[in-house]
């Protein structure tokens, strides 16, 4: 089990440059775990798709509903107190800090393409790169 950044969810939903090191980490460990914040996050970065012309309003809701499958009984709240703690003690948002407090209640890396939380949690948030492995 790990826990996944919305923007590793994008990047396996929404083709691009990256979707290819979002299925490698799939490959490796496909139990992937998220707060329920991530739901607002992919529909933000489908909008911004939206609005730029790059996918019509079918595929947004296509990638969004395959997406809210995958993740269906793998969305978890996480507690107030848990996100401010990281917050007071990092530069990281709380938007970021709720997918730090997930990783580190159920004990496992959180999988992130976002290399500054990668330097502000180093022994929690992995690369993707790092953590499937780069081709």
């Amino acid at each position: 089990m790990i826990a996944v950044d919305a923007n590793v969810i994008a990047y396996l939903w929404i083709r691009g440059p990256r979707t290819a090191a979002a299925e490698r980490v799939l490959e490796k460990d496909a139990d992937w775990i998220a707060p329920a914040l991530w739901r607002s996050e992919i529909r933000s970065v489908a909008a911004g798709h939206l609005r730029a012309g790059d996918l019509t309003l079918d595929a947004c809701l296509a990638i969004i509903g395959g997406a809210e499958a995958q993740m269906r009984g793998r969305e978890f709240d996480v507690p107030t107190e848990a996100v401010m703690d990281l917050v007071a003690r990092s530069q990281a948002s709380a938007y970021d800090c709720e997918y730090v407090a997930l990783a580190m209640d159920m004990g496992v890396r959180l999988v992130s393409n976002d290399l500054a939380l990668g330097r502000e949690f180093p022994g929690t948030v992995v690369g993707m790169k790092e953590f499937a492995g780069r081709r």
